[in-house]
């Protein structure tokens, strides 16, 4: 071993392992949430903890995301169930559709996917949202491509970029980024970057493809009659913006009022994201509930029902963070921390390198934004003065790129658009790299300003 330090025998380590975890979620095909878990086991027993502490480890970070993302994304997801189900989110697609016009059709699509984002996680809003572009495209007579690529450039920008989304939550809770300023940025960054991937990449492509809708699902989605009852626009807004501007209005209380304030003490409160979340939901039960119709056995399904697609997510955000912990741990993070120091390496590019990598890899924009926060985190406190929040931008940017064949994502637009795999690498795969590479280009150009 004469020559090869203890930090050499780390990093190999770490490769080693972080290759291993994606042989066996690519090749192998294991669930990524038992993959993680393997990974971080074998890199705490090879590392050289000790045995004890290797679990205890895993525990910690695993207890750590999901004490806060777990929460969020089980409140986000009902959320999110009772507005479609109501009919909110037709309602914003509707009321869009009319102030923007046909010819315009897939700007709207856009916002609408921005705001009805927020809350979800990217395959959730994706299958709630599915329908509108059915619905859309049949009332508009507007290509599948053209009204669909906006939609899912909307939902993926806020997924990378955007809190209370949980990606962005994920990226915050390691950093420990300011989610008022977060917010604030990732709209800055995110509204170009969606408007660029999303309506005006897809007047370009859908000339090229323009889709063909599948029949199937064009009659499971198309209700010719409308529903009775839907909530109003502006009922569905507020209760969607809620959490937005309860944390917008904690991050103003923050800036503005002295540290025991009572007013700033009882914001800090109700401005937390949980709280926020809960809050909103508790007025969904009544905007998307009560006011539409919907009895409480009804709803109780509902809520039910939404969870279930969550469970698999929640591991894997989990196992994702015990990996993290255990990178950190074994003495792995700090290296990696040093050796950007050294090379001088933005951190803001370390990041979105980082979590590009491992996302190409795995195709989890999850577990890339997860692993690569844990990577990145030492650098913060080795570099003084790196913006915590754009580094969380950074991260999520990163963790988007090139969506191909193992991510799930990626079989989800194929299957519902109806598109060969060429025709998805062309549109879909060609949509997630704009919005990470254009995601970084204003990162870095924000970074000059702030």
């Amino acid at each position: 071993m004469l020559g090869f330090s203890r930090e050499a025998y780390l990093l190999l380590d770490a490769a080693v392992t972080i290759i291993g975890l994606i042989v066996l979620i690519t090749r192998f095909k294991v669930h990524p949430f038992i993959a993680l878990t393997l990974a971080a086991g074998f890199l705490g027993l090879t590392s050289g903890m000790a045995t004890e502490t290797v679990m205890k480890s895993f525990q910690t970070g695993f207890g750590d995301v999901l004490g806060f993302v777990g929460i969020v994304l089980g409140l986000g997801t009902m959320l999110g169930k009772l507005m479609a189900e109501s009919g909110g989110a037709d309602q914003i697609a509707q009321t869009l559709i009319r102030t923007f016009g046909r010819e315009r059709v897939h700007w709207a699509m856009m916002l609408a996917a921005f705001l009805v984002g927020l809350p979800l996680f990217f395959e959730i809003g994706f299958v709630l949202l599915v329908p509108l572009v059915y619905i859309v495209a049949r009332r508009s007579g507007v290509s599948l491509v053209k009204v669909g690529v906006p939609l899912l450039a909307g939902l993926s920008v806020v997924h990378a970029l955007v809190p209370p989304h949980p990606g962005p939550l994920l990226a915050i809770s390691v950093f420990g980024a300011d989610i008022g300023k977060t917010i604030f940025y990732g709209l800055i960054v995110g509204l170009p970057t969606a408007a660029i991937a999303g309506p005006i990449f897809a007047a370009f492509i859908s000339r090229h493809i323009p889709g063909t809708a599948s029949p199937e699902l064009m009659q499971q989605f198309v209700r010719e009659g409308e529903a009775e009852h839907l909530p109003s626009f502006g009922a569905t807004m507020g209760t969607i913006l809620l959490p937005v501007f309860l944390m917008l209005l904690k991050a103003l209380a923050d800036i503005s009022l002295p540290d025991h304030h009572v007013i700033r003490v009882w914001m800090d409160l109700i401005g937390h994201p949980i709280t926020a979340l809960l809050l909103s939901l508790l007025l969904g039960f009544y905007t998307f509930g009560v006011s539409v119709g919907l009895t409480r056995e009804r709803m109780l399904g509902l809520l039910n029902d939404s969870l279930a697609p969550v469970a698999s997510i929640i591991l894997i955000v989990g196992a994702g963070g015990g990996f993290k912990q255990m990178l950190i741990a074994s003495g792995v993070g700090d290296i990696i921390g040093k050796m950007a120091v050294q090379a001088q390496l933005s951190p803001i590019v370390l990041a979105w390198l980082v979590a590009a990598v491992i996302r190409i890899a795995t195709g989890s924009a999850t577990v890339a934004t997860i692993t690569g926060a844990g990577i990145v985190v030492p650098v913060v406190s080795l570099v003084p003065g790196v913006n915590r929040e754009l580094l969380v931008l950074a991260t999520g940017a990163g963790s988007v790129i090139l969506s191909h064949v193992n991510d799930a994502g990626f079989w989800l637009v194929k299957q519902y658009f109806n598109m060969t795999v060429a025709e998805t690498f062309k549109t879909w795969t060609a949509l997630e790299t704009i919005i990470s590479v254009m995601g970084l280009v204003f990162i870095l150009l924000l970074g000059m300003v702030v």
